[in-house]
C-alpha cells in the first residue's frame, strides 16, 4: 500500500540523528547550528568522506526501514545543517570570507556573506536524492532550506531590498526543486523555521518568495516551519506567530510541531485544503514516548484535521538526539500511528 492510499503514513521531517564515527556530536551540539560549511565537525578525512557519508545514509535508511516509516529521507547525513549544503552552493555568496548575523536565539552565528547575485551553479541535493531513490523501494522525501529563511540567515552586502534577495533565493530554489522531482522525489520539503522567527518580514515578503519557489511545480510539496531545534531553543511559545498565512501557500502539505509545545490543536483548522505533517515527537525529552502516547497527540488533531489528511512525523529533525533514541522514538511513532489506524478502521 502506497503513503498516498495509506491512512496515517509516517515520516521523519528531514534528519536522523548522524553516528559518532561521522561527526563530532559533542561539538554539533555545543554550539548554533552552522549556517556556512563547519568542515571541522566531521571525523572523516576528506579523501574518504563521501564514502562515510554513502555509509551513514544507508545505516539511516535502513533504521527508517526497520522502525516501519513509509516515507524515507536520507537524514541528512551530508549536511551540517539542514541550511548549510544548499545555501552555501549558490553564486553570489564569499564562501571564504563569512559574515555574521544573529540566529533565532539572539546570539551571532557565523553566515554566508552575499556579495553578488544569488543564483543557482548547479544541481546540489540532486545527487543524494538520487542516492536515496536507489537505495529504497519506499516513496522518498528530500529537504531543501526555504528562500525566506535563507535570507534571514546571511549577512547581506549587495542588495539594497530584502525582498529582492529572497525572490533571488526562490527563484534558486525553484530551479533545484524540479530536479529534484525529475530525478525521482516523491516528496520535496522546503523547510522556512524562520518565518515562525521572524514572522513581521514573513507577511511582508516571505510568504510571496516561498510561492515563487513552488511555482509551476508538478509533484507533492511540504512547508516546514517550527519553534527551533528543542537541543538549542529551550523556551518554546504555546502558539505560532506565523501559521494560518501558510493557508495562502501553494504548497501541498505543511509540517508542524505539536508534543513540546502541547499545541492548540484548533489553529488545525485554519490550514484547510493542507495535509498535515503532524509532529507527535517531543524531541527534548529523552525519554522514548510510549506508542499510546503517540496516538493521543494524534487525537488531538482529528477534530480539526480528517485522518486521511494526516502524516505522522516527530516534531523537528532527529539530529540532536542519541541513536538509540532516535531509533526508539520512531519505532513508538510507527506503533502510535498503528493504534489510531486501526481504531479509525483504516
Amino acid at each position: 500500500m502506497s503513503p498516498k492510499s495509506k491512512l496515517l503514513p509516517t515520516s521523519l521531517v528531514g534528519s536522523y540523528a548522524q553516528p559518532d564515527w561521522l561527526i563530532d556530536r559533542e561539538k554539533l551540539a555545543g554550539r548554533f547550528p552552522p549556517r556556512v560549511r563547519a568542515q571541522e565537525l566531521w571525523r572523516v578525512a576528506p579523501d574518504w568522506l563521501e564514502q562515510a557519508q554513502n555509509d551513514a545514509t544507508l545505516l539511516a535508511i535502513r533504521d527508517q526501514e526497520r522502525a516501519g516509516l513509509d516515507i524515507i529521507t536520507d537524514g541528512e547525513m551530508r549536511r551540517e545543517s539542514y541550511s548549510s549544503q544548499f545555501a552555501t552552493a549558490l553564486e553570489g555568496i564569499d564562501t571564504d570570507n563569512p559574515g555574521t548575523a544573529l540566529d533565532r536565539s539572539g546570539h551571532p552565528n557565523p553566515v554566508p556573506r552575499i556579495v553578488g547575485k544569488i543564483r543557482r551553479k548547479h544541481p546540489v541535493e540532486v545527487a543524494n536524492l538520487k542516492f536515496l531513490r536507489e537505495n529504497t523501494d519506499r516513496a522518498v522525501k528530500i529537504t531543501l532550506p526555504g528562500p525566506y529563511t535563507m535570507s534571514q540567515q546571511a549577512q547581506n552586502d549587495f542588495y539594497e531590498d530584502e525582498a529582492e534577495l529572497a525572490m533571488d533565493y526562490a527563484a534558486a530554489v525553484n530551479e533545484e526543486v524540479r530536479e529534484l522531482f525529475a530525478a525521482g522525489a516523491d516528496i520535496v520539503q522546503i523547510d522556512e523555521p524562520y518565518m515562525q522567527a521572524r514572522p513581521e518580514n514573513a507577511e511582508a515578503f516571505g510568504l510571496r518568495a516561498l510561492n515563487r519557489a513552488l511555482e509551476g511545480i508538478k509533484g507533492t510539496t511540504a512547508v516546514h516551519i517550527c519553534f527551533g531545534y528543542a537541543a538549542i531553543i529551550h523556551e518554546r511559545p504555546s502558539g505560532y506567530s506565523f501559521l494560518r498565512q501558510l493557508s495562502g501557500c501553494t504548497c501541498d502539505q505543511v509540517s508542524i510541531e505539536t508534543a513540546q509545545s502541547n499545541l492548540d490543536c484548533t489553529v488545525l483548522g485554519d490550514l484547510k485544503g493542507k495535509k498535515i505533517i503532524l509532529g507527535v515527537l517531543d524531541l527534548s525529552d529523552m525519554n522514548v514516548e510510549t506508542p499510546e502516547s503517540i496516538a493521543e497527540r494524534i487525537r488531538r488533531a482529528l477534530p480539526y484535521v480528517a485522518a486521511e489528511d494526516i502524516v505522522v512525523a516527530p516534531d523537528c529533525g532527529l539530529k540532536y538526539l542519541p541513536r538509540d533514541v532516535a531509533f526508539g522514538k520512531m519505532k513508538a511513532m510507527v506503533a502510535g500511528a498503528k493504534i489510531m489506524r486501526e481504531e479509525l478502521g483504516g
